[in-house]
């Protein structure tokens, strides 16, 4: 019975970061950003049951997608580390992410962000960065003070993983200029 409740959620994170992944329109070398509270995939609330069995179901589908159209995840750890960021050490020197020193444990940074220094080839922690280009919000993590201005709410049909709200989100360049001024409609 359990192995069926992964391979559920982790055939819905599947399936949403596939949706997402077409709406967004993310370049190789766009940041993608994660927030995943196993305790609310679980139906718990969130902080009270991090399992890491939980957090590899959800991971990995998401992070195989990304890797495969060569997207960086950053991984967002829990309000422990005061929301953090795990990142390969290649995005933070892309990006000029100033690199800290902590390693997430999943009671102290959170599952999915363990999952993530474990699974990432020359993991790196990162205290911010405002430059992600879309992302997931499994769980209510709060992932906005990540992304890029300005972002753009989207609605999949995936509205759930597990018991944990799905909240998903793009950005597009700002627009300027008032009324007079023409946009490119190629970035919206």
């Amino acid at each position: 019975m359990l192995s069926s409740m992964y391979e559920e959620i982790a055939g819905q994170a599947a399936a949403a970061v596939a949706e997402l992944l077409k709406i967004a329109d993310l370049k190789q070398g766009d940041i993608f950003v994660v927030g995943c509270s196993s305790s609310e995939i679980g139906g718990h609330d969130i902080g009270t049951f991090s399992s890491t069995e939980i957090a590899d179901a959800v991971f990995h589908p998401i992070y195989f997608a990304l890797k495969e159209k060569g997207v960086y995840l950053a991984a967002q750890c829990c309000e422990h580390l005061n929301r953090a960021l795990i990142v390969e050490r290649a995005a933070a020197e892309k990006y000029r992410l100033p690199v800290v020193n902590a390693v997430p444990q999943p009671k102290a940074g959170g599952s999915f962000a363990t999952a993530a220094y474990h699974a990432f080839e020359h993991p790196a922690a990162v205290e911010e960065l405002h430059a992600a280009r879309a992302g997931m919000d499994i769980g209510d993590t709060l992932i906005g003070m990540h992304l890029m201005p300005v972002a753009v709410p989207v609605r999949l049909s995936v509205k759930k993983i597990g018991q944990a709200n799905l909240v998903c989100a793009r950005t597009r360049p700002k627009y300027i200029g008032g009324e007079r001024a023409h946009y490119d409609v190629r970035l919206t």
